[in-house]
């Protein structure tokens, strides 16, 4: 025993020195390049110490061991606790947990960088433009390349972080919260879920195709991009079903192997296959990109999701496109026979099936499409917000250098040296119609005591906020020629089962909810949550919004006082906090 005990001193006493060493030696990087406990050591000396290459944690793993604050975070305090400032990841990186039946490897965390991060700095503007596709038109030949690219990944030593093996784990890294926040080693980084979903998985992807790009030896390669909210691209590729090609994934859902066309606002269980025609999937298809990308996305928070700043609460409340399509894309494509619906459907195994890449690349095509769009207000613009602007991730190059990248060196793509081409916006004008006589003004509802949990189908009367004088129930095109303001309705205090898919339909002006047909104009939004393995007994607690303002106006009650919500539940168990309507103005 004492001999034992005298061993682990010496090894905690190595530590500590190791992190001395680690931290003078830190007092030397630029601000940014943040985290001086001993991630800058060699993989030599580690292992010549016998610590674990993924993780060296200074003596204790509190506070005390985590990354200098950054000047903003000393300003605002976010270092001792206090919400505020930018996310700035962290070298730290825990083990996550995971439950019995998940696939291994259950290793998310990154090896351990040789050398400080380096910050990000553009691509060269006179270098070639990669210029991203859709599957279904590229060809055969690019494809063979880019399962080429997918080969010479998977042929790299797993200690390399740029092996398919290490690629992969970035994503269950960022996912499962197991990257730490800077000065705050009590708290993970998750880019699910909030204001940092897009930004993280462009960064993502940009380093992805330039690693692609370095083994092919073709500075011009582009990911292709799974074009999935249109006719052509609705469906897993043909490319991605050839069980003898790099991209071909065993663990998907054989039931929607090709020609089968994707559902877009699928949900897993019973319930979940809708059974249309084809035609009739590709219209619902548009009606539900309709919703989520021109309706229901008339504001930065409403499309980008809720901010989330240094020392907040994880997961505060998606956007539009991140409930849908996107999770129910990644649970249409894992295998519906496992417990997580794994590869696609669960956060920690998504970027193992190759098709997370084309997946993604659409994702980030959307993005950049809802930018472009304009309306009756305006062409839509991203946050200005210097927390969302200067939060930062680290991922690794295609030289195997560790990078530090910013949200802000991500919004312009052209520096970026990278476009899309070739896919249209189908879905454009297709407005959901309304349904009548599903609203009847019978006796009056029960008053709803929140919370609730969602055990039925729950209707409550939701008044709108009081009309002020420059708000005198103006209509929509008054309201849209002022300043950028939707009425929004509030789904919060949501607790939703982190063990489980959850899903739950809200509707609007539909007591007879029943009655409204497939795509409907009354059915407003869904939430949708993959599950979170190794988080079992817990629950996320999160929030949705919705935006009325075009809503109302086509169902015909943009004068009325209240509105009436209906919450279905579809599957999993979920609380609800309460409802609201607000005016939001970005």
């Amino acid at each position: 025993m004492a001999a034992g005990g005298g061993s682990n001193r010496a090894l905690l006493a190595l530590r500590v020195l190791l992190c001395a060493l680690a931290a003078a030696a830190a007092t030397a990087l630029l601000p940014r390049a943040t985290g001086p406990c001993a991630r800058s050591l060699s993989r030599s000396i580690l292992a010549a110490t016998g610590l674990d290459p993924y993780l060296l944690s200074c003596a204790g793993g509190d506070a005390s061991g985590g990354a200098p604050l950054l000047p903003q975070q000393r300003a605002n305090g976010t270092g001792s606790g206090a919400a505020g400032g930018p996310i700035v990841t962290d070298q730290r990186c825990v083990r996550g947990k995971f439950p019995p039946d998940a696939l291994p490897p259950l290793q998310c965390c990154p090896p351990a960088s040789a050398s400080a991060p380096v910050n990000f700095t553009l691509p060269d503007p006179a270098g070639p433009l990669r210029t991203r596709r859709p599957v279904h038109a590229v060809g055969a030949e690019y494809m063979a390349k880019y399962a080429r690219a997918v080969a010479l990944m998977k042929a790299l030593p797993r200690s390399d972080p740029r092996s398919f093996y290490q690629q992969a784990n970035v994503h269950c890294a960022y996912c499962t919260g197991a990257h730490r926040q800077a000065g705050r080693p009590d708290l993970g980084v998750q880019i699910h879920f909030s204001w940092l979903f897009f930004p993280f998985h462009r960064a993502y992807l940009y380093f992805f195709e330039r690693i692609a790009a370095k083994l092919l030896g073709d500075p011009g390669f582009a990911l292709p991009v799974w074009a999935w909210d249109i006719p052509e691209g609705m469906g897993i590729p043909e490319v991605f079903a050839d069980e003898a090609s790099p991209l071909y994934d065993p663990i998907r859902e054989p039931s929607h192997a090709p020609p089968k066309v994707a559902e877009l606002d699928y949900s897993l269980g019973e319930g979940g296959e809708k059974n249309l025609t084809d035609e009739q999937q590709i219209l619902h298809n548009f009606r539900v990109m309709y919703k989520q990308m021109i309706s229901g996305a008339t504001l930065p928070s409403l499309f980008l999701g809720q901010p989330y700043r240094a020392g907040d609460p994880e997961m505060p409340g998606p956007g539009t496109v991140e409930w849908i399509p996107h999770n129910s894309m990644h649970i249409w494509t894992g295998d519906n026979s496992r417990p997580n619906a794994e590869n696609m459907g669960v956060y920690y195994s998504a970027g193992r099936d190759p098709i997370f890449y084309p997946h993604h690349a659409n994702i980030d095509r959307l993005w950049e499409s809802w930018r472009g769009i304009v309306g009756a207000r305006r062409r839509r613009a991203d946050f200005a917000d210097p927390d969302w602007l200067d939060s930062s991730f680290l991922l690794y190059d295609e030289e195997a250098r560790l990078v530090r990248i910013t949200v802000r060196d991500v919004l312009d793509i052209d520096k970026l040296r990278y476009a899309y081409a070739g896919v249209g916006l189908p879905w454009l004008n297709a407005r959901p119609p309304a349904t009548p006589g599903v609203n009847p003004r019978g006796a009056p509802l029960a008053s709803v005591s929140f919370p609730v949990s969602l055990d039925a189908a729950v209707t409550a009367e939701v008044r709108r906020p009081p009309p002020s004088a420059p708000r005198l129930r103006r209509s929509l095109q008054e309201k849209q020629a002022q300043q950028q303001e939707e009425e929004v309705l509030v789904v919060e205090g949501i607790e939703a089962d982190a063990a489980d898919f959850v899903r739950f339909d809200v509707y609007v002006n539909a007591r007879e909810y029943h009655k409204v047909p497939l795509g409907g104009r009354e059915m407003a939004g869904s939430f949708a949550t993959l599950k979170h393995p190794g988080k079992e007994g817990t629950v996320v607690r999160t929030s949705m919004t919705v935006a009325l303002g075009e809503l109302l106006e086509d169902l015909g009650a943009g004068g009325d006082d209240k509105v009436t919500v209906t919450l279905v539940p579809v599957r999993g168990k979920v609380r609800i906090g309460g409802l609201k309507i607000v005016y939001m103005a970005e």
